[in-house]
């Protein structure tokens, strides 16, 4: 089944507002040859109003790095999908490995996130991957099947081509590690399998799932060749404009 590529750039805890919306201008400028696939970068909270007046009139999508599962209320410290909405924000990233293993979100968490941003109208980017220890252990395969099923929990059949998956490795963020294109095609045919096994093949077959771990220009069309990994979680090369250019228009 054909799938539209996409390319996201997680800017994590980087940039103020100005070179946000410097990145941002490039990015957009940059992608405006692109026909064939998408573009999404996630900038700070703080840079997410004046990123969206600059991505106004392009095909860049806009996205939260996290967001809260209630639309309003007592929850310090949260953002809303209704303000991430009110700001220009059309989709939102939910269980990126460093939510999960440095601020301990638990899948019960993640799955509410998710609803959240469906039961809005965002479009949840879900991350799952495994640690070196758990790949190691044999339990790599257990590992995703198990953040998965508890992430996608309540979510009707219908609703599934509406969010993108995420597969990214925890060994390999930011450690300049990256999965082969064959063990990242195993991790992606494997989940993608989950997927037909809660839904259907039909519907498996629709949803994007992305790679992401040290992914860079030198390693970008290897990876996108492969049939089952329809893009790419950028982290690092996502905030220097040459090279996350030269990963939006992989080959």
């Amino acid at each position: 089944m054909e799938r539209r590529p996409l390319i996201a750039g997680n800017w994590k805890m980087h940039l103020n507002v100005a070179d946000s919306v410097s990145l941002a201008g490039a990015v957009a400028a940059g992608s405006r040859d692109l026909k064939d696939r998408d573009v999404m970068i996630a900038p700070a909270y703080t840079a997410l109003a004046a990123v969206a007046e600059v991505l106004k009139g392009s095909a860049v999508f806009l996205a939260a790095q996290n967001v809260a599962w209630e639309r309003e209320g007592a929850y310090t410290g949260e953002i809303s999908p209704a303000m991430l909405m009110d700001v220009g924000a059309s989709m939102a990233i939910v269980g990126h490995s460093e939510r999960r293993h440095i601020f301990g979100e638990s899948n019960e968490m993640i799955n509410q996130r998710l609803l959240g941003a469906l039961n809005s109208g965002l479009v949840p980017v879900l991350c799952v991957g495994e640690t070196l220890d758990e790949r190691e252990e044999g339990r790599t395969f257990q590992v995703l099947e198990q953040q998965l099923c508890e992430g996608l929990a309540g979510v009707a059949g219908h609703r599934l081509p509406a969010l993108v998956l995420a597969y990214e490795p925890v060994w390999a963020i930011g450690t300049g590690k990256t999965a082969s294109r064959d063990q990242a095609q195993e991790a992606h045919r494997f989940l993608r399998g989950v997927l037909a096994d809660l839904y259907e093949k039909n519907l498996a077959g629709q949803v994007r799932i992305l790679y992401g771990g040290s992914v860079k220009p030198e390693n970008i069309d290897d990876l996108m060749a492969e049939p089952d990994i329809d893009g790419a979680l950028v982290g690092g090369a996502a905030l220097k404009s040459e090279s996350f250019d030269r990963i939006m228009h992989f080959s």
